[in-house]
């Protein structure tokens, strides 16, 4: 078994998930966006193209980019009033610590940005989004992502967190991460401790395949869950992942099974090298409406669209489409 995280074109060679002819291609695509592949998800790849390797593994496609992708297809950019600090919503703000992820996703809309030269935000950094936050007293919830905040040490996740929640107006926190599935030898007692905060917190897990809840990453979510963390759950309709209705249905029923609520279905976000994973929302929707009725309504999330003007739920609603969702 691995036991380091695959970073390089030749790691991913010696590994047997790509051939050498393949060396050249790799290495550009390395030129430009992180790679990295975790040693709980080089396991589970049973070939390169399989619902895991798709997601982990570079491929020369991705420098060919489409003419609708964008190097920054939500907007975080044109809505960051400060660094670290993403407003998009005017009871909302995200804080991105750190743009270090344990693994990264080809997919990914943040793709020109993460990286392990991301690093954390400086002490002057921080204390400045920190300060930017406490100044708009509108500011109800605070998500912290990235990159992934749980790469972070213990110690640094729960000042993070008592110094948000010392922030009169701001009610909630969340934490979005992939960490408890793709890294959950890091889930451990003293993390769970400085998550034990008096501000209602919520962990959202990035999974995609029910291949991804193994038995270690299932371990991860119950210390989480017996820490009295609610966890919620958010996935990327990816094709050659998740584009069926049994793919679909046995992620979500995975995420029930380790009390993980399915909270959303995001379209994919269309950021430059990405059309290979593009599903049309047509069928995306098809594939929603096929789970109907087939799975308790518990495990069904909402499918949306992302935009740098806010969130479209994608599915039939009689009360309308846009709604003011972070």
């Amino acid at each position: 078994m691995v036991s380091r995280t695959l970073r390089t074109p030749d790691d991913l060679i010696a590994a047997g998930l790509a051939p050498k002819a393949a060396r050249a291609g790799l290495s550009a695509v390395a030129a430009r966006y992180a790679t990295a592949i975790a040693p709980a998800m080089v396991s589970l790849i049973e070939r390169p193209d399989d619902p895991i390797g798709r997601q982990f593994i570079p491929d020369a496609a991705e420098l060919n980019a489409a003419a609708h992708e964008s190097v920054d297809p939500i907007g975080d950019d044109a809505l960051s009033p400060i660094k670290g600090i993403v407003h998009r919503y005017p009871d909302r703000a995200l804080l991105k610590p750190t743009l270090t992820c344990p693994v990264y996703c080809r997919f990914c809309f943040r793709r020109e940005h993460v990286g392990p030269d991301g690093g954390v935000l400086t002490v002057a950094e921080l204390d400045a989004a920190i300060g930017w936050i406490a100044d708009h007293p509108a500011i109800a919830e605070v998500i912290l992502t990235g990159g992934d905040p749980l790469v972070l040490s213990a110690r640094r996740v729960g000042a993070l967190l008592h110094r948000l929640g010392a922030i009169g107006h701001v009610r909630r926190l969340r934490i979005h991460t992939r960490v408890p599935v793709v890294a959950p030898e890091r889930i451990t007692g003293e993390l769970v401790a400085a998550l034990d905060i008096e501000t209602p917190l919520f962990v959202v897990l990035h999974a995609n395949h029910a291949r991804e809840f193994t038995a270690a990453a299932r371990a991860a979510l119950a210390r989480l869950r017996y820490g009295g963390v609610p966890l919620l759950g958010q996935s990327v309709l990816l094709r050659g992942v998740n584009d069926s209705s049994p793919a679909l249905r046995d992620l979500f029923e995975a995420m029930l099974a380790s009390r993980v609520k399915p909270y959303y279905l995001h379209q994919l976000d269309p950021a430059r090298g990405t059309a290979r994973f593009h599903v049309p929302i047509a069928e995306g929707r098809a594939l929603i409406a096929s789970l109907r009725g087939t799975i308790s309504g518990t495990a069904l999330p909402t499918y949306i669209l992302d935009a740098p003007t806010g969130k479209t739920v994608l599915e039939p609603s009689p009360v309308g489409h846009r709604n003011g969702l972070c």
